[in-house]
Formats: C-alpha cells, structure tokens, sequence
C-alpha cells in the first residue's frame, strides 16, 4: 500500500510540475522569430514567398517574422497586397532593409514603411516612388498626378504613426523622387532601427511595443531563436528568371534557337529549346518593368539578321541588326535599379552579331558555288565518249549514259570529253584539252 501511495504522490507532482511548466515551453515556443529573404523586383513570386511566410509565422505563433528586404521596386498592385498581408497580419513582421548596400527603393519604400518595426543596415538607401511608365514613354501630366495623389495618400497612411516629418518625407518621396540613407531615414523617424546585422537588430527590438491591426504586443527578441524560412525550389527558380540578365539571355536564346529552327528545320531539338526559353523570358519580361521600345528594337534586329540571310548585302543589315539589338538591350528596362549588364549586352551582341555573319557568309559562298545538280551542275564536268562524235554519239557521264554532239569537230571512241551546255536530254560537247 505504501508503494502504491507513493506511486500516486509521484504521478500528481509530475501533473503538477507539467502544468507549471507548459506556460513556459509555450510562451519559449512562440519567441521564435522566423526570417525570410526578399530579394529582387518585387514579383508575384515574392508576394506569395511573403504571403507563406506570414501564414507560417501566425501557425507557429512566432515572436516575429523577419524580412530581409533589398528590392528596385516593382509592379503596384502587387505591392499593395503585400502591404495588405502585412497590415492584416497576427505575427509583428519587421521589414529590414539589408544587408549592406541593399536598397529598398520604388515599392520597396512602401514595403518598408508597412512593417510593424522598420530597420536598416549601415550604407543602405531608401526612397524614389515615383511612378513610371511601363512602356518607356512620359506619363501624360494628368494621369501622372492622378497616380501620385493616390501613392501619396497610400504612403501618408502607411507613414502616418511615425510622425510629420517621416509623413513628409514620404510624400516627396512620392512626388519627388526623394531618397535616403539609413541615418537620414532614422533621424526622420521613417524607420526604427540601424542594425548591422540580425542579432543587433533583435537585441534593438527585444521591449519594443509595435501595434498590430487588433492589439499591442511587446517584443522579445533578444534571446529568441531564430529560423531561417528560404523561398522553395519552384519559387527559388521563378525568381531566379526574373533577374533582368537572365530574362535577356532566355530571351536571346529563345529567338535564336526558333530562328535557327526555321532556317534548317527538321531536328526540332532547337526548336523545342527555343519555345521554351522564350516562354520563361515572356514570363520574367511580364513581371519587370519593360521598355518595350526596347522590344520593338531587338525584334528590328532579328529581321534585319535573317533578311541578310536570305537576301545577301554582305554584312550591311547584319551590322544593321547589331547596332540595333545593342540599342534595344541597354533600354530594355526602365527602372534605373535594374538593367542588363553593359559586360553582357556586348558579350551576347557580339556571339550574335558573329553567328549571323557566319551565316551569311556560308549564304554568299553557296549561292557563288557553281551549281551540282540538274542541268547546270553538268556544264564544266568530264565524261569520255563511247562511240565516235561525228558530230553525234554517246558519252558516259557521272554513271549514266548520254547523247551528245561535239561542237569543235569529230571526237574519236574513248577521248574524254567536257560538256559545255545542255539541251533538253542532249549534251553539247568539247574535246577535253585539259
């Protein structure tokens, strides 16, 4: 009975124990501050990257979900969703402008502005929201200030509990193109924090009171583990073809290998790649902001290249072609953030530029080759006569018996003969002399 007795004190103590100690595991469980990676345009990859990691933070009942923020910009609407999924979020998420060097510039102000804590790193910039033209032209005056008087108000919304000053700067943000550095942004209250890295920064933010759409929270950070939450396979490779080099070397493929395709069909490997290439440049070209006078100007050129083809100027619309496509890649981007290297515009314009005149020139040799077939191929060639020319008999020539005539005299059974033009099925010969 004794040992029973006891048994039963260790079990209640044990019950006991758990229960004082759940509060705790639960309340280490939910210090957890879960990072994540922006890197680049602003995509729709990136707004569904942001969106999972919010839904992730709010089912682990993480202390705060962190973005590491360096972007150009990118497309509004999409920036308004995911200003949207922050605001509406149950989790504080702080948009850190990072690492060194990084900007969050155009949508990515927005962005930052919409954390429940912003922060940067030392020797980064924030800034320039105006808006621009996706077709590379001026936007019309009235429709310009049209669209600046709703950014305007979005961004005052978003700036508004950090006072006038930061209010201010965001406006001309907006209308001015203003931008900031890390020291300036602080000093005008736009963000919270310069951290040079991440655990300075959580160590910053640990009793930092940030509100949330619903209640108040206090952060506690300063011990907290974190996790890195990194973008999946599909979503790494999405985002990955949205890099303006890379969509321009997909694309430059992609024309490349159909037109090659075009020219010699049948082995449909070429074809089959350059579809495809141009697929996932249509793609990244679709979520980038594309001067599509840049377009116009690439595409100029890949006529101009196969119309030297088929019709020989000897190089004259090939360097045609080239100056164009240079022209066309260097403004094919709007956003002065991103662009294609100049170091890759001349490396693939000039693989190009030679691919084509290698082509034109094989065009030039075929078409001044003396012909091999059909009638004309048999002018010039050598055959021996089978029976005597008096001026009409046989020859035999390239397998095949003919009926000939000779035209400078009789030619004797046996001599070699050289055919110097064809009618109908009868050969006009000559004595071979050699």
């Amino acid at each position: 009975m004794e040992r029973i007795q006891r048994v039963r004190w260790i079990v209640y103590l044990t019950l006991i124990l758990t229960s004082l100690l759940s509060p705790v595991a639960n309340a280490q469980a939910g210090r957890q501050v879960l990072v994540m990676e922006a890197t680049g345009p602003v995509t729709p990859v990136m707004l569904s990257y942001i969106e999972r990691g919010i839904s992730e933070a709010e089912a682990r009942d993480a202390e705060a979900l962190v973005i590491m923020l360096n972007t150009p910009g990118g497309d509004v609407d999409l920036t308004k969703r995911i200003i949207q999924a922050i605001v509406a979020s149950n989790v504080p998420v702080v948009v850190y402008v990072a690492p060194r060097g990084a900007f969050a510039a155009s949508a990515g102000t927005f962005i930052t502005l919409a954390g429940h804590v912003a922060a940067m790193a030392p020797n980064t910039s924030i800034g320039a929201a105006s808006p621009v033209s996706g077709q590379g032209e001026e936007i019309p005056e009235t429709l310009r200030n049209k669209i600046v008087s709703i950014l305007q108000a979005d961004i005052e919304g978003l700036a508004q509990r950090r006072g006038e000053r930061a209010v201010e700067w965001a406006r001309e943000a907006v209308s001015e193109a203003r931008a900031a550095t890390a020291e300036e942004a602080l000093e005008l209250g736009v963000i919270d924090f310069i951290a040079t890295d991440l655990s300075d920064l959580l160590r910053q933010m640990d009793g930092f009171r940030v509100t949330l759409y619903n209640r108040e929270v206090t952060l506690h950070t300063k011990d907290a583990p974190t996790e890195e939450l990194p973008m999946t396979a599909v979503e790494r490779f999405l985002h990955t073809i949205t890099n303006p080099n890379i969509a321009f070397i997909l694309m430059t493929l992609g024309i490349n290998g159909i037109l090659f395709e075009l020219s010699s069909p049948g082995g449909y490997l070429a074809g089959i790649v350059g579809v495809i290439c141009l697929l996932l440049a249509f793609y990244a070209l679709g979520v980038l902001d594309v001067n599509y006078t840049g377009l116009l100007f690439i595409a100029l050129a890949f006529v101009l290249f196969v119309a030297d083809i088929k019709a020989p100027t000897h190089g004259v619309l090939t360097v045609g072609g080239i100056v164009s496509f240079v022209l066309g890649s260097l403004i094919l981007f709007n956003s002065p953030f991103y662009a294609v290297s100049r170091n890759l515009v001349a490396s693939v314009s000039l693989v190009t530029g030679a691919f084509f005149a290698f082509i034109v020139a094989k065009a030039v040799a075929i078409q001044r080759r003396p012909a091999t077939t059909g009638a004309e191929g048999l002018v010039g060639a050598i055959g021996v006569a089978r029976t005597d020319l008096s001026p009409r008999g046989t020859v035999f020539l390239k397998g095949e018996w003919w009926e000939a005539e000779a035209e400078d005299g009789p030619i004797q059974a046996g001599e070699e003969v050289r055919v110097k033009s064809v009618e109908g099925f009868r050969l006009r010969v000559t004595r071979n002399t050699r």
